[in-house]
């Protein structure tokens, strides 16, 4: 089947089995290898995109069925500098082995578009389809209170470790 969509600005299309996963179409036809496959099965959240604005795991999705849609990967979140949620996370350091960061900072994006001033438990519930195993999230939160103060024009709260060292 072809199928037709624009991926991070440009147009894309391809010939694919209608089978395909949204996932596999990005990572093998397109080469955007970014967005990673964790479980194939939408429980982690580490093959996160966004699909219209939305953020969509993308082993959950027939490429097919984004035929026409805007899609945005982390290889698209960038223009010329980080984002600041990619700014957030390198900051605050909320990674430790990366694999799960594209899907978080994509869910993050995605939720900070929906509510720019978020208190740290709508943080939490707004990534709680996104699992981390090496964090314990209290950076990866940290990262998105930082973006959220950046895109609001606001200067981020120092991190706590320089609270306590002065």
């Amino acid at each position: 089947m072809q199928v037709s969509m624009t991926v991070n600005d440009q147009s894309a299309s391809a010939d694919v089995e209608p089978r395909t996963l949204l996932v596999h179409f990005l990572r093998e036809q397109l080469l955007l290898t970014g967005t990673h496959i964790g479980c194939e099965s939408g429980y982690c959240g580490a093959c996160t995109v966004l699909v219209d604005g939305t953020a969509t795991k993308s082993c959950m999705v027939l490429a097919v069925q984004a035929e026409g849609t805007s899609i945005q990967t982390i290889e698209g979140l960038a223009d010329g500098e980080l984002h600041p949620v990619q700014e957030g996370f390198w900051e605050r350091h909320g990674l430790q082995c990366g694999y799960c960061t594209p899907g978080m900072i994509m869910s993050a994006v995605a939720m900070l578009d929906e509510n720019p001033n978020p208190s740290e438990a709508e943080i939490r519930h707004g990534i709680e389809g996104n699992l981390c195993r090496c964090t314990g999230y209290h950076n990866i939160v940290r990262s998105i209170e930082y973006a959220a103060a950046k895109m609001r024009g606001e200067e981020p709260a120092p991190p706590e470790w320089e609270e306590v060292t002065g």
